[in-house]
């Protein structure tokens, strides 16, 4: 069993201590290819970082709808020659926030739409970010993309019917330990409902451990019991539902 984390952090300070140790731990479970994903120009440069020392990490370049107001065109310019790095496989986390606004909406949806280009000139995957902010998104990416597009909803938080409308424009849908969490009904039937060629596995690690670790800080391994999960949500077995996500990661990211 082979399964793949589409979307951690690796190199934020939570792993200062342990990151080797914590690698070695999700290998070893069977956790064995890791996307580690960028939030801004230097801390994409640490994920890029992280993926060059170890041959089963990859990474993203991104700025998160957070910091959207904080990025400067000179940051822009540095992410953006980042996106050729020969272990850089998707553009991201990119988007929009609404549950916190910590961004102008203006700011975010302005920088969304350079994201988008860089996704039609350097022909990568993105990994979209969204919160509170799912009507926008689609219309920006519908005015701004061709289907089918290539990219995947991390750490998807609404319903089937949201789903559908994503899975219409060819993104892929990533579930993490937040599908073991108490009333996450409408969470569950989505998972229920995805077509088993568009799901992929996540963690957000250090964020959103699953249930039984829930307040601790999240890592690769602890996947497995998302997988478990999953699968008993859905009526199969771990062992196929790791390969198929590992097949869809493969095929998404050329991994």
């Amino acid at each position: 069993m082979i399964l793949t984390d589409t979307h951690l952090h690796l190199h934020f300070p939570q792993y200062d201590a342990d990151r080797e140790d914590v690698i070695r731990r999700a290998f070893a479970g069977g956790v064995g290819r890791l996307i580690n994903i960028g939030t801004g120009l230097e801390d994409s440069r640490k994920a890029v970082a992280v993926a060059e020392r170890y041959p089963e990490v990859y990474a993203a370049v991104g700025y998160h709808p957070h910091e959207s107001k904080n990025a400067t065109a000179g940051d822009l310019a540095g992410l953006e020659a980042l996106v050729a790095h020969p272990r850089v496989v998707a553009i991201g986390e990119v988007g929009l926030d609404y549950f916190h606004d910590h961004s102008p909406r203006n700011v975010q949806m302005e920088l969304f739409h350079t994201f988008l280009g860089w996704c039609r000139k350097h022909q990568k995957p993105l990994i979209l970010h969204c919160r509170e902010a799912y009507g926008d998104m689609l219309r920006i990416l519908r005015e701004t993309l061709p289907v089918p597009c290539r990219g995947v909803l991390h750490c998807f938080s609404s319903d089937a019917a949201t789903m559908e409308k994503f899975l219409e424009m060819g993104f892929h849908i990533a579930f993490g330990g937040a599908i073991t969490y108490k009333n996450n009904d409408a969470l569950r039937e989505a998972c229920r409902a995805c077509p088993a060629d568009r799901l992929v596995l996540e963690t957000d690690a250090p964020y959103l451990a699953p249930q039984s670790k829930r307040g601790r800080r999240n890592e690769p391994l602890y996947m497995i019991e998302t997988a478990e999960f999953i699968a008993k949500l859905r009526g199969d077995t771990v062992d196929r539902i790791a390969a198929a996500t590992t097949e869809n990661a493969k095929k998404l990211f050329g991994l």
